[in-house]
């Protein structure tokens, strides 16, 4: 690589995850991003953290979006995490932020990708074994079909 190249890391995740572009206190035009939790169990709510729309380009394949970002470089992701409630009963909350690495970034918004291969994978098998008991239990149609006509 050329002194002036840096590694850069591509992130390709859901259009659905991109909010609506606002305009910062800076006066910079920004987009927040959702990163949904990794655990089907954990039910708090979304990191997210914000970036410039141009930076994000449709992917020319499908409904979705991908991004590059500096391999080395950090990004701030912040969530809303609950601090109680106020005198009228009415949810107290408050942001909670953290620097992470892009690297980890990427793991976080593709972490899709291996949860839904593992699950169509083990329901695919499931389906094999179970198509292949019941082939072999089941009466043929035409004989059943012989039966109810008489």
């Amino acid at each position: 690589m050329a002194e002036n190249e840096r590694a850069e890391v591509t992130i390709k995740f859901g259009k659905g995850l991109v909010g609506k572009p606002f305009t910062s206190k800076s006066g910079k035009e920004l987009v927040e991003v959702s990163i949904p939790n990794q655990s089907p169990d954990d039910h708090r709510p979304w990191q997210t953290f914000v970036i410039s729309p141009g930076m994000i380009h449709d992917n020319k394949y499908g409904k979705g979006v991908w991004m590059k970002l500096p391999e080395d470089g950090e990004t701030k992701v912040s969530r809303r995490v609950l601090q109680g409630k106020d005198e009228n009963g009415k949810n107290i909350w408050q942001r909670e932020s953290r620097m992470v690495l892009n690297t980890e970034l990427k793991s976080m918004l593709e972490s899709y990708k291996e949860r839904n291969r593992d699950s169509v994978l083990s329901d695919l098998s499931a389906k094999k074994m179970d198509a292949a008991t019941t082939a072999h239990t089941a009466p043929p149609r035409a004989a059943h079909a012989q039966e109810a006509s008489l």
